[in-house]
């Protein structure tokens, strides 16, 4: 299920064909900012607009007076980006997305309908199509020790090589308010997180994170 594949649908962002030459994705994190520099400059100019240097913001897309977004990012159709966004560059975001007031990004790419609406931060992080966070969600992306994060799949090791690495979210993950994303983190797609849960390691697809040990498979009549 670690799979690009497995996970997200590529067809809703403009990293798909980038995306596709890795099998897991966090091996194309480190990749994101020279990914969005090649993009920038093959945009339609009768649709984006470099508002800055290597900021490219679509017409349509409401970017409010008080955000702040740092080089290269790209800002899809349709997006909304709230007040007091925090845009620290490296930030692919896609079609019909919301960035919340206070929201942070940094280092992402962010898949078409995706919502961090509320006080969110997401950092060296994937979020597939139409996945949400929950107000105050935050993906954590430097583990305590500052080593490099590892992704657990049970009893199965992933090294990823890298010292950031925050989370990645399938299509149409929903993590619950107030959840942590500890580093190394995958949500499956259509899988779900209680509100206040500290999670790390792997989510199945179709399940839904309780607690610390407790996941439990979304009935087939409830999925997406």
């Amino acid at each position: 299920m670690l799979t690009i594949e497995a996970l997200l649908d590529l067809n809703h962002s403009l990293a798909g064909d980038y995306l596709k030459r890795f099998a897991y994705p966090w091996e194309a994190l480190s990749g994101i900012s020279d990914l969005i520099r090649r993009l920038g400059p093959t945009l339609d100019p009768n649709e984006y607009r470099e508002i800055s240097p290597e900021v490219w913001v679509h017409l349509t897309a409401k970017v409010a007076p008080t955000v702040y977004i740092a080089a290269p990012a790209i800002i899809g159709p349709g997006t909304e980006v709230r007040h007091c966004a925090f845009i620290r560059g490296s930030a692919l975001v896609g079609t019909d997305c919301v960035v919340g007031n206070s929201t942070e990004l940094k280092n992402v790419i962010l898949f078409d309908h995706v919502e961090t609406p509320h006080y969110n931060y997401v950092g060296d992080s994937i979020l597939g199509f139409h996945a949400h966070l929950g107000a105050g969600a935050v993906t954590s992306n430097v583990k305590s020790d500052r080593g490099n994060v590892v992704v657990h799949d049970g009893g199965t090791a992933f090294e990823t090589g890298l010292r950031k690495m925050g989370a990645i979210l399938g299509d149409w993950a929903e993590v619950g308010c107030n959840s942590v994303l500890n580093p190394g983190t995958v949500v499956g797609p259509r899988s779900r997180v209680y509100p206040t849960s500290s999670v790390r390691g792997v989510i199945p697809a179709d399940s839904i994170f309780k607690a610390s040990g407790v996941i439990v498979p979304i009935r087939p009549s409830e999925r997406r």
